[in-house]
Formats: C-alpha cells, sequence, structure tokens
C-alpha cells in the first residue's frame, strides 16, 4: 500500500536558487537581504457515498526575498524560478525598498542568535500514498459513518497527504533548509431523528503516516459525536461553571498567545501589555512552548528568521513570564528576539509559536464535572468574539448541560461569555492532554461564566 517515496522535496536542490538571489540583490542595490524557497506537494481525495468527490494533487515552488536600503526595506515573491525572473524579482525588491518609508526597528536577526546545529525532529516522513491508497482510506471514513445507525449522511470524508521541502538563506551568513510531512484524515457525520438534523466531525492528523489512527475509528468518533447532538435544547439564561472539551479548549490558549505577541505589546492592543510577571493564570496552570517536540505538529528547527528556538514555560505556575517576539518587535521593545519569527514567502517575519501547550491537570474530565454538579460542557463553538484590548470575550456554542455531576442532554443555539482575565484565574485544567495540533489543551474548567439562551 505504502512505499519510500523517490520523488519528495529536496532540501539541497533548493540552495542554488537562494544563492543567485541574494547576488542579484547585492547586484542591484540592497545592503542586505534575505530569501526563503519552499518546494511542496499535496495530494487529498474526498469521496461521497461511495464515489469519488474531488481530488487535489499539486505541486509547487514558491521564493521570497526580502531586502533592505538603510532602515527600509521590501519584500517580494514569485513561483517562476527562472534565471529572468529571479533577476527581475531582485531589481524590483530594491526599487520598492528605496519607495518604502523607514522603518527604525526592522533588519536581520543577531548573527549571534543564528542556529547552528540542526536538531533532529522527525517531522519528515518519506512514506508516500499513491491516490488509490487514499482513495481507500477515504472510501471507508465515508462507508463507516454512514453505516452508523441514525447517520443519514457523510460530508467531507477525505485523507490526504502533503510533504515539502524549505530552505532559508541571509546575506550574513545564515543557510539551512529542512523538510517535513503531514497525513491526515476528517469526515462530517450528519444524523437524523424526526425531521431533526445534527453534525459534528472527527479527524487526525500526525507528522508519520503510521501514528495515524484508523479511517474506522475516525468515522465512528464522527458518527457518535452527531448522534449525541440529536433532541438538543437550549439552557435558561445564568452564570455557571463551564468546561471546555479539549477540541476547543485550546482557542483559549491561542487567545492567549495572541495577546502575548510582539506586535500586539508593541502597538498596545492587549489586554495582558502591563501584566508581565504578575499572576495571569492561577498557580496549577503553566503554559509551555516547545520547538523541539519530536513529531510535533509545530516543531520547527529554527524560526522564520534563523534564531535557534528553545523550550520555554510563557506561563509557570500561573505568571507571564515572556513575550513572544521576532526581531522587528524585540527591537521596538528594547528586548532579545525569543526565537518566534514566522516567516511566509511573500512577507516580512510576523510572529508565532511552535507547539505549545497547557500542562495537564491531575483529574479526569469526569471528576471535574463530579466537583462542580450542575453546569455546561462546551463542544463546539462558532463565531468568537474578543475585544483584544479589554479581554472581554463570547462566542457561540453547543455542548451538553451537566446535571448531578454527570452529561445530560444536548444543549444548542447557546452563547457564553466572560472576560479571559477573570477565565484565566479561575481556569482548571483536566488531564486528558493530548498533542495532536500545534497548540493543544486539555479539558479546561472555568469556575463560572454567564450562559445565555438563543431564543
Amino acid at each position: 500500500m505504502k512505499k519510500a517515496a523517490k520523488n519528495t522535496p529536496d532540501v539541497e536542490s533548493l540552495k542554488p536558487t537562494l544563492e543567485t538571489l541574494l547576488k542579484l540583490a547585492k547586484k542591484h542595490g540592497a545592503d542586505a537581504a534575505d530569501a526563503i524557497t519552499a518546494h511542496g506537494r499535496s495530494l487529498s481525495i474526498g469521496v461521497r457515498e461511495g464515489e469519488l468527490e474531488d481530488i487535489d494533487n499539486s505541486e509547487g515552488k514558491e521564493v521570497g526575498l526580502r531586502v533592505f536600503i538603510g532602515q527600509r526595506q521590501a519584500t517580494v515573491s514569485s513561483s517562476d524560478l527562472s534565471s529572468i525572473s529571479l533577476e527581475r524579482l531582485a531589481e524590483r525588491a530594491v526599487a520598492m525598498a528605496k519607495l518604502a518609508p523607514e522603518d527604525p526597528y526592522c533588519g536581520l536577526a543577531d548573527p549571534a542568535r543564528l542556529a547552528t546545529d540542526v536538531p533532529e525532529l522527525d517531522i519528515y516522513d518519506a512514506t508516500e500514498l499513491k491516490a488509490a491508497d487514499l482513495f481507500e482510506r477515504a472510501k471507508i471514513l465515508d462507508q463507516v459513518t454512514r453505516g452508523v445507525p441514525g447517520v443519514s449522511m457523510a460530508d467531507s470524508a477525505s485523507a490526504y497527504a502533503v510533504s515539502s521541502a524549505v530552505y532559508f538563506m541571509t546575506s550574513h551568513g545564515f543557510s539551512k533548509g529542512w523538510r517535513s510531512s503531514q497525513h491526515g484524515l476528517s469526515v462530517m457525520a450528519i444524523a437524523e431523528q424526526d425531521g431533526a438534523m445534527e453534525r459534528d466531525y472527527d479527524y487526525a492528523g500526525s507528522r508519520w503516516y503510521e501514528d495515524l489512527p484508523t479511517p474506522e475509528s475516525i468515522a465512528l468518533s464522527a458518527a457518535n459525536r452527531a448522534l449525541s447532538r440529536l433532541g438538543s435544547k437550549q439552557l435558561p439564561s445564568s452564570a455557571m461553571p463551564v468546561i471546555y472539551d479539549h477540541r476547543v479548549a485550546k482557542s483559549l490558549v491561542s487567545a492567549f498567545t495572541s495577546a502575548i505577541s510582539g506586535p500586539s505589546i508593541s502597538r498596545g492592543v492587549s489586554f495582558l501589555k502591563d501584566a508581565m510577571d504578575t499572576q495571569v493564570f492561577n498557580k496549577q496552570i503553566t503554559i509551555t512552548d516547545d520547538p523541539y517536540r519530536v513529531r510535533g505538529h509545530g516543531s520547527r528547527p529554527w524560526d522564520g528568521e534563523g534564531v535557534a528556538g528553545k523550550k520555554m514555560n510563557l506561563i509557570d505556575s500561573g505568571k507571564l513570564t515572556t513575550w513572544i517576539l521576532n526581531t522587528a518587535s524585540a527591537n521596538q521593545l528594547k528586548l532579545e528576539t525569543t526565537g518566534h519569527a514566522h516567516r511566509g514567502i511573500g512577507t516580512p517575519p510576523g510572529v508565532s509559536t511552535s507547539n505549545t501547550y497547557i500542562h495537564a491537570g491531575e483529574k479526569s474530565p469526569e471528576q471535574l464535572m463530579s466537583d462542580i454538579g450542575n453546569g455546561l460542557l462546551v463542544t463546539d463553538m462558532f463565531g468568537p468574539s474578543l475585544n483584544a484590548n479589554t479581554g472581554d470575550y463570547s462566542v457561540g456554542c453547543s455542548g451538553f448541560a451537566i446535571e448531578n455531576g454527570e452529561p445530560s442532554f444536548p444543549v444548542s443555539e447557546i452563547t457564553v461569555a466572560g472576560n479571559l482575565k477573570d477565565m484565566y484565574l479561575g481556569m482548571t485544567p483536566a488531564n486528558d492532554l493530548k498533542f495532536d495540533q500545534p497548540t493543544c489543551a486539555p479539558s479546561l474548567l472555568i469556575e463560572e461564566m454567564v450562559v445565555a439562551s438563543g431564543s
């Protein structure tokens, strides 16, 4: 079924293009420059009612160039890697930089901070899956989902495989590349009862094919989740404890990392802008970012500026310990980069985390439900609203009422609201942490939130 790939993206083959591009940038007048190129392949198969619905088979190469003229910068990109195109790209980038406004904070990373080693992250799997292999897996997703009594339809049953090679080079000496891969499965189940329909989904992704759950397990999970939502009701509006299921709890971590990103802090548009070294979460919460997690979804050997990263606690026993910074935001805040630059092909470096997670607690979700007695279990969310300056937060959701310490009837068309500063201080993690995304969290209990009915 599977074999070692013969035509996987090759890292070293990307190097000459960047060497040429940086030389051309210097030729046209750049004081300094960096360049990135990526070669990616993806294959995705979708099935509906046992038949092929769509196939997406793509492959492409892109190159991006950033040039500096004094304290002015410009970034350009192209998917044409011919000699003529590279010449024009470099010429255009320099011309744009000359016209750009001055940015006192832009520049290449400190050479002393550049990565010198390539850590073994095990994030590239050379296994090659052909279209027939993925079609068979997608068919299993579709058939098993539709075969569960009460499920009327399977939607978006798909299997995919992605591989890529990236090379990054700077005019001040950095020159390295890396490869990565991703395999995945997903399906949506639609259940029906007495004319009412509910839907839910499940998915799985992994760096290595061998780490994927079976299509059957994903299909059955999606089907059972959809069936469990039939007969949903609304809760009366009131304040109550709320438990976020681990699949949606990670959104609270993402809101936190956004609030401590360098650009947000430097612009003063964060509800945590004055919170450094203070108790942001309660003492049992620790949040870690680890770029070197083996087979991690967000693992990377260096950041988007070539800076070496490190495992660090963003929150240590509830206290905020750091901002997440690239070179530009660090310069603006008169700090040092934390190795969190994210480089797109056609954009200057932004800021992003790698593998970020809240450490697991001691109690199971069932024990937390037993502790609170009555409340709400949130399993799906839509339309979140967050005021970045104040932390005021609300989101539409569905899930289950918690009665007498156990999940009871399904609920829908409700809104939960609060302020993230209060929510973080009143947060208790469960013990069901799973490393299935770049940002992860166990189920999270929030002591009190306002729950409003949609009626």
